[in-house]
């Protein structure tokens, strides 16, 4: 029988719910899955294909489960409120209806819930804790350096055994992580929202890491990369290009988001762009020559001209129609910092996928792992099991007055025909973003392709 409260567990700041209970768990010497069955949970644990549990499973709890947790703990619930972004966040179907008093929890991957989560230093963990274990923690891009110990801390949604890269050898990212803060306080002084001046910035220069392979001149990116594989990639080049290109190119995402808040290059762009009379396009571009120089390559500007297909060409677009006054194509979103869709870079996850895709035999099966995220392949999954569960209850309603079975019947039909409507549309929209033709897509879904099209075209305005 579990003491509950007898050790006291602190919570880390951002740590996911799941990464506390582990960590409790393993303060009162059980194994995880024994603490877990405090809570009743009605879906299972987010895992990766193989199989293995996901680290950034996350865990919503309802009202009950939240104060079963605090008293597990030993903690006021309010210390629990303010360190885990997850903890107070709902879950209709453990929240409402007539169990809503029972301890209750349901599984979510991390991204769902409260944001991308990242493995935690375990060196500060062990230093904050007592405990040297794994915690994960919800961790923005733009913070995944710990500058105590020079660790850049990696994505924990994927299928691979590293925690963190060691930056010992590379002074310059942890520089880039201490110069963001300036950057953040310029972004607020100009209007923006750091984070979208991180995302712009980081698509940009993602973008010029798969270039770069045919760059004759590059050689900083290359011997980062090395010196984050411990001295040499190897035979194990494409998996550290994956693994490792986010720490890599972290300094030149940090130059980049500055130069672009910058109002001087930001009057460069509107002079190239020939202002109020426009001009094509040449190879010395001014703007692009500059931003090369703000990166450390003053070879970059023309390769950086002649791509046509940049995030960059997005916001100096958006800049130079609202200077000259211009509407740009229907549904054009006039905001320098939105990103496209189809212009944000692949995630770690999602390159490992493909890459061990290509390495094996696929089925189709094994295609569409590869090529629908994680979270998307999770959420439809969630759609079905939800709508699933709205059926089964209905087994037996047909006791009592004809309104009470036929209003019963009715609500939870209706609500099973919604979430399956949504399960439709969440898989037309993966099928056709992983480059199945929309025809053939309505066609399966039974739908005229121009309501399909309309559909999807209304779920990207919402993203």
């Amino acid at each position: 029988m579990l003491a509950v409260g007898v050790l006291r567990t602190v919570p880390l700041d951002g740590e996911l719910t799941s990464s506390l209970i582990n960590r409790v768990a393993a303060r009162y010497r059980l194994p995880a899955s024994s603490v877990l069955r405090l809570w009743t949970c009605r879906n299972s644990v987010a895992r990766h294909d193989g199989g293995g549990i996901r680290a950034d499973a996350e865990i919503i709890l309802n009202e009950a489960g939240r104060e079963s947790l605090a008293e597990l703990c030993g903690v006021k619930r309010e210390v629990l409120t303010h360190a885990l972004p997850a903890f107070a966040v709902d879950d209709p179907k453990i929240s409402t209806g007539r169990e809503a008093g029972v301890v209750q929890a349901r599984w979510r991957v991390a991204s769902t819930a409260a944001g991308v989560a990242a493995y935690g230093c375990q060196l500060c963990t062990a230093r904050r804790t007592g405990q040297a274990l794994r915690a994960v923690r919800y961790v923005p891009r733009w913070q995944r350096v710990c500058l105590r110990h020079g660790f850049w801390l990696l994505d924990a949604d994927a299928d691979q055994p590293l925690e963190h890269l060691g930056l010992r050898l590379l002074p310059e990212v942890v520089a880039a992580q201490r110069r963001w803060r300036g950057v953040a306080r310029r972004a607020v002084r100009a209007g923006v929202e750091p984070e979208r001046a991180f995302t712009l910035a980081h698509a940009v220069v993602a973008r010029w890491w798969e270039q770069a392979l045919s760059w004759e001149q590059e050689v900083i990116w290359p011997r980062r990369l090395h010196q984050l594989a411990g001295g040499d990639a190897g035979s194990r080049l494409e998996w550290w290009r994956i693994v490792g290109r986010d720490a890599a190119i972290f300094p030149e995402v940090v130059a980049v988001a500055d130069a672009l808040l910058e109002p001087a290059m930001v009057e460069v762009a509107w002079q190239v762009s020939g202002g109020m009379k426009p001009r094509a396009r040449r190879a010395d571009d001014a703007f692009c020559h500059r931003l090369g120089e703000r990166v450390g390559r003053i070879w970059l500007g023309p390769e950086l001209a002649a791509d046509h297909g940049s995030p960059l060409n997005g916001w100096k677009g958006a800049i130079v129609r609202a200077r000259r006054h211009a509407a740009g194509p229907p549904g054009w979103r006039e905001d320098p910092w939105h990103l496209k869709r189809e212009q944000q870079p692949a995630t770690m996850a999602g390159q490992l996928r493909v890459m061990a895709a290509e390495q094996q035999a696929g089925g189709s099966g094994t295609r569409w792992r590869a090529t629908v995220p994680a979270e998307q392949r999770f959420r439809v999954s969630q759609l079905v099991d939800e709508a699933r569960e709205q059926l089964v209850e209905l087994r037996g309603v047909h006791s009592g007055t004809t309104a009470e079975v036929a209003r019963t019947l009715l609500e939870h039909l209706s609500e099973s025909a919604d979430l399956i409507d949504q399960a439709l549309v969440h898989t037309a929209a993966a099928a056709v973003a992983s480059g199945v033709a929309l025809k053939e897509v309505a066609q399966w879904s039974r739908l005229p392709a121009e309501e399909l099209a309309a559909v999807l075209a209304l779920g990207e305005g919402e993203d």
